[in-house]
């Protein structure tokens, strides 16, 4: 058995280098493709939208990058946070005292309507909103000053509902960090990019996502995510189901990976691993055969090391090599402690071998299950217990009529996921709760005396 196992394997990890290869060729291509600013004449104002939570590394130099946006037209800029205790509202005087021209609110408002905390902190920033373009973005996210530029042109082109970014991985600090930046690097930017061009790929990232209002309007706002884990990718694919294209801008962005120990570098890419393998299931193992270096030593094991099983390692890491060296020069960035990357690539085999099973993840400090559709339900919660809290939460926030009959439809003759049960509860209760911030209060933009 052994004697055709190891062949085989190494035959799979022959085709993972070379997958390896054209991959980083076409992420090559498609970063560096030339790219000219915006005209002033179509350069529309823009609202940037950035929820925080709690300041982590390198959070006043993440927000900085965009107040320093070489855009033609006016910026706002909205910063969202459920506690007025939160120590990010520190972060948001100060950039608001150092940029005195800039239009930045902030907006501080404690209700929750589902199980995704970022959610309900855009459904409740999104009374702030002033412009027709809004450029969603998470807070660990640094851009370049041409980003704006970048990103509302590709708005502009014919039938795109929505525009994202691919990021690259920058360690902050620490051994994890640069486990983390590897994987960004290394393996999931120039597999997006070969999904892209496969059409086999339709990312929507936190990254960025770029819309205009009518679009988030015409879904049913924020809303619709309340309960999803990936509310990215799933603001993307409702966008896509209402009729329009996603287009991903050439310029990639820049993700802080701040992990500090194994088990927080662990249980952040099983989640994300896990969510893909629910909402994607054919993508996710598809996938599989692109851990090239772990096929090889797998191979090298099973035929006693012989010499074409060394060989292959040996090709295996040439052509791992290639791709540093090309999403390097495309990006700029330059690898920390390159000699973790067979050990970053074995680590990625092995989230991608636990994540093959089980819908559990670990999410802020509480378990959840994970559904087909990306929807969350507490671990620790009954049915029973958590659709009574639901209908509670998202009594104030009708959902627009047209998501709700296509959630319904999608529902019928099923068992109703947890978002579409939300959905339902809707109907009977459209009243809005007392108290809390208004939808027509100002959002403060104040800077600290």
């Amino acid at each position: 058995m052994f004697a055709l196992l190891g062949p085989g394997l190494l035959i799979l990890a022959l085709a993972g280098a070379g997958f390896a290869v054209v991959s980083a060729r076409l992420a090559f291509a498609h970063i560096t493709a030339p790219r000219r600013p915006v005209p002033a004449a179509l350069a529309p104002a823009v609202t940037l939208l950035k929820p925080l939570h709690g300041v982590e590394d390198g959070l006043r130099e993440n927000l900085e990058s965009f107040c320093n946006q070489d855009y033609a037209g006016p910026i706002q800029i909205v910063f969202g946070v459920h506690d007025d205790a939160d120590e990010a509202i520190t972060v948001v005087r100060r950039l608001q005292r150092a940029y005195p021209h800039l239009d930045i609110s902030l907006v501080v408002d404690s209700r929750i309507y589902g199980e995704n905390r970022k959610v309900s902190n855009l459904v409740n920033m999104a009374r702030a909103v002033s412009n027709e373009i809004i450029v969603m973005s998470d807070s660990d996210i640094r851009v370049e000053r041409d980003y704006l530029d970048h990103v509302v042109q590709r708005l502009h082109r014919p039938g795109v509902g929505f525009v994202t970014c691919l990021y690259t991985g920058e360690a902050s600090r620490g051994v994890w960090s640069d486990l983390s930046a590897l994987g960004v690097n290394y393996q999931f930017l120039p597999n997006v990019v070969m999904g892209l061009r496969l059409d086999m790929a339709e990312p929507c990232f936190g990254a960025t996502v770029a819309f205009k209002r009518h679009v988030l309007a015409e879904i049913g706002g924020f809303e619709v995510l309340n309960n999803q884990l990936a509310d990215d990718y799933d603001l993307g694919r409702a966008i896509r189901a209402a009729g329009y294209t996603g287009d991903v801008a050439s310029t990639p962005v820049a993700h802080q990976c701040a992990e500090t120990n194994l088990a927080e570098l662990w249980r952040h890419e099983m989640r994300w691993s896990r969510t893909i393998r629910m909402i994607d299931p054919a993508g996710f193992f598809g996938h599989g055969f692109t851990y090239a270096t772990a096929w090889a030593l797998l191979g090298c094991l099973c035929c006693g090391f012989s010499t074409f099983g060394v060989a292959t390692l040996l090709a295996v890491m040439a052509a791992r090599l290639y791709v540093v060296h090309c999403v390097d020069a495309a990006t700029g960035a330059r690898a920390r402690n390159l000699w973790l990357l067979p050990v970053r690539d074995v680590f990625s085999f092995a989230v991608f071998v636990c994540a093959s099973f089980g819908k559990t993840v670990v999410w802020r400090g509480r378990r959840y299950n994970v559904d087909r559709a990306g929807a969350l339900s507490p671990v620790d919660l009954s049915p029973a217990e958590w659709a009574p809290a639901q209908e509670f939460s998202h009594a104030s926030h009708p959902v627009h009529a047209g998501a709700f009959l296509r959630r319904l439809r999608r529902g019928r003759g099923l068992a109703l996921s947890g978002q579409a049960r939300d959905q339902i509860l809707l109907v009977s209760d459209l009243a809005r709760p007392t108290g809390g911030f208004s939808r027509d209060q100002p959002a403060d933009r104040r800077p600290a005396a």
